[in-house]
């Protein structure tokens, strides 16, 4: 019997596996378990109710996200999101974040739609109520509080840069 020769164009078989399903249009939510605590210490308890990473792959994290208006407020965040869940990984292994959205599941406490962003008190009079009044005809209080907590931090580095 002849040797086999070696294939070079080998695929891993969860890759594999994966695109054929897609084919065949079966969704199997296959997550990486090792994706969750990291992504809910770098982005807190109001973001990751909203949102579940599900695999990490060459550099890019793949983020399933609740709603459109999640994701669109999210692509704002996206550098400081990736700073913060290389800062809880070994290493510096996320380079981008792709959102899509998906199907989250429910967390095991609930999320204090309350929030207040412990640098609001570091704004002036004027800015918070700026802030508030662009804010108030938001009823999703958690929107609220992200985009409140984006608005703060803008506020706050463009004062950095004026310096």
């Amino acid at each position: 019997m002849g040797r086999r020769k070696r294939r070079k164009d080998l695929e891993r078989l969860n890759t594999f596996l994966e695109t054929a399903l897609k084919r065949r249009k079966i969704n199997l939510n296959l997550q990486d378990p090792n994706l969750a605590e990291p992504w809910n210490s770098a982005v807190g308890d109001i973001i990751s109710a909203q949102t579940c990473p599900y695999r990490l792959r060459h550099g890019t994290l793949f983020v399933h996200v609740s709603t459109s208006t999640w994701m669109h407020q999210l692509h704002f965040m996206k550098q400081e999101i990736i700073e913060k869940v290389n800062s809880f990984l070994d290493a510096s292994q996320v380079k981008d974040i792709r959102f899509s959205i998906g199907t989250i599941p429910p967390l095991k406490h609930r999320v204090n739609p309350d929030y207040q962003s412990p640098d609001i008190a570091c704004l002036r009079p004027r800015d918070r109520r700026m802030i508030s009044k662009s804010l108030e005809s938001i009823a999703d209080g958690e929107l609220k509080s992200i985009l409140e907590r984006v608005m703060t931090h803008e506020i706050i580095n463009r004062r950095e840069r004026e310096k």
